[in-house]
């Protein structure tokens, strides 16, 4: 399951386990307050900002070649583009100068940021080996001509899956990317499932923006969005040439968010690489 809904709200998990680390790290350095010490509720809350900002400023500077000509996009957190990593040692290094400073802030501080940084990695590191451990669904799904396939069909060769709908803002702004990136990666096959909606409507979208892409297919009642546990639009699966899902993102991809997510098909074996067009469907 990669997101949780309720009615017609939908959030990612990672977004959650995020949350919920704040909070468990607040109620603890509380707790340990009560028994002496400073309340660090709000400097907790400074430290996690802290450690955003520079897990965003670290991948800002990682992917600096898709960002230096587009300043706004900087700053645009709608792609879920952080480095973990850096953010985690600003955090603790800010905690290690609170405490410097404000003795009384030491034992609850350390307490709730301990607390905080192991419930946060235990957990994403039990989604992380959860959603990898998941393969390609075997669901039927329908080509822009009428024709079924069947999704295995596609194995072969590195796969990204985009679900997507033509009333999904986020998906609109992102097609262009992912147009660019199957362009640039002959490799890859990239499919771009439409969820729920008309091949007639889905074929106006594409022509009015003037887009062009390989292998639009339909899946009339979502089954595919079910079957790997994500309701939220768009969703952007990548997966391995043996049906082995490797990445996964929520929302809206950029260029350099998509990049990240793709490094992984960089070390596939070229002979493992195959055109996977189904024999049943007309590429």
């Amino acid at each position: 399951m990669l997101t949780l809904t309720i009615g017609t709200f939908a959030i990612a998990l990672n977004h959650i386990l995020l949350i919920g680390a704040l909070i468990l790290a607040t109620l603890v350095g509380w707790r340990v307050a009560k028994r002496g010490g400073e309340n660090p509720e709000s400097v907790l809350f400074s430290l996690f900002l802290l450690g955003m900002l520079t897990a965003r400023i670290s991948f800002v500077l990682m992917y600096w070649s898709y960002y230096r000509n587009d300043p706004v996009q900087m700053v645009d957190l709608r792609d879920g583009g952080f480095l973990a990593w850096p953010g985690v040692v600003a955090l603790i290094l800010g905690a290690l100068l609170y405490g410097w400073r404000r003795p009384a802030l030491r034992k609850p501080l350390s307490a709730g940021v301990i607390t905080g940084l192991l419930f946060w990695g235990m957990t994403s590191l039990s989604l992380s080996v959860y959603e990898k451990g998941t393969r390609l669904p075997d669901i039927t799904l329908r080509t822009a001509n009428g024709d079924v396939v069947q999704l295995v069909d596609y194995q072969g060769g590195p796969l990204v899956i985009n679900l997507w709908a033509t009333w999904c803002p986020p998906c609109r702004r992102e097609m262009p990317v992912l147009e660019s990136a199957q362009r640039m990666r002959p490799d890859v096959t990239f499919l771009f499932v439409n969820q729920a909606e008309s091949m007639q409507s889905v074929s106006t979208f594409l022509a009015t923006q003037g887009l062009t892409l390989d292998n639009v297919l339909f899946d009339a009642s979502g089954r595919l969005g079910q079957a790997v546990g994500s309701m939220a639009l768009p969703t952007t699966l990548f997966y391995t040439p043996d049906g082995r899902l490797i990445n996964s993102h929520l929302g809206e991809l950029s260029q350099a968010s998509l990049a990240r997510a793709m490094e992984p098909f960089d070390t596939v074996p070229t002979a493992t690489r195959k055109p996977t067009c189904p024999a049943s469907a007309t590429c």
